[in-house]
């Protein structure tokens, strides 16, 4: 019996010295590495990094694509950091439009909120999926596949984007072509686009070269 009490007494005392690190609040102010941003001293977390209000209201859509993701990132919610999951708000006005994009960081859930959102992805196959989605309807896509969301009705579209990352990380497919310095020759090239048109999108999305 007192050989039991023993046992069980190093039993607890090594749990008490070899406590697990419950979270990493992203220290903002550090580098941002592969895994993740640096800690915060555990002194300095409060509730606050753990509770986000940035998703209460909808996001700007007066722009090209009459679209706005208003995203909830390690970096705009520090709580998230190093727990593998983060998630973000999408808007979509009448004719708004997500563009072709992938996120190389995490695994996408969306769930539609109002509206109808026509979604899709291309496998790398290229075999397409595509569906219509409702209020409560949800559709996953996975982790660096190209995928999009269109306003499918006659109201505001809003839904929520939950992903396996912290920090899934976002390239969209049209401004990686047009919207930088990549000269117009090589963009032609690699996507048989006539010079004209390959110009005018690099005009409206700014890109130059």
């Amino acid at each position: 019996m007192i050989h039991t009490l023993l046992f069980l007494f190093s039993l607890l005392t090594f749990s008490a010295h070899a406590a697990v690190q419950d979270f990493c609040v992203a220290d903002l102010k550090g580098p941002q590495t592969p895994a993740g941003y640096t800690c915060k001293p555990a002194g300095t977390v409060t509730v606050d990094d753990f509770v986000s209000t940035g998703l209460r209201f909808a996001g700007n859509t007066s722009n090209i694509i009459k679209a706005a993701v208003t995203p909830e990132f390690a970096e705009q919610f520090p709580g998230v950091n190093g727990l593998g999951i983060s998630i973000a708000r999408l808007d979509l006005a009448v004719g708004g439009v997500v563009p072709m994009h992938t996120h190389p960081g995490g695994n996408e859930l969306l769930l539609v909120t109002q509206g109808f959102v026509q979604a899709g992805f291309v496998s790398s196959a290229n075999e397409v999926y595509v569906k219509t989605l409702e209020k409560g309807d949800i559709m996953v896509f996975p982790q660096g596949l190209l995928h999009f969301q269109v306003n499918a009705g006659g109201v505001t579209a809003v839904a929520f984007a939950s992903f396996s990352s912290a920090t899934p990380g976002l390239q969209i497919l049209d401004f990686a072509l047009f919207a930088n310095d990549l000269p117009s020759k090589l963009v032609e090239a690699t996507t048989f686009l006539d010079d004209a048109t390959v110009k005018a999108l690099k005009a409206v999305l700014g890109g130059t070269g």
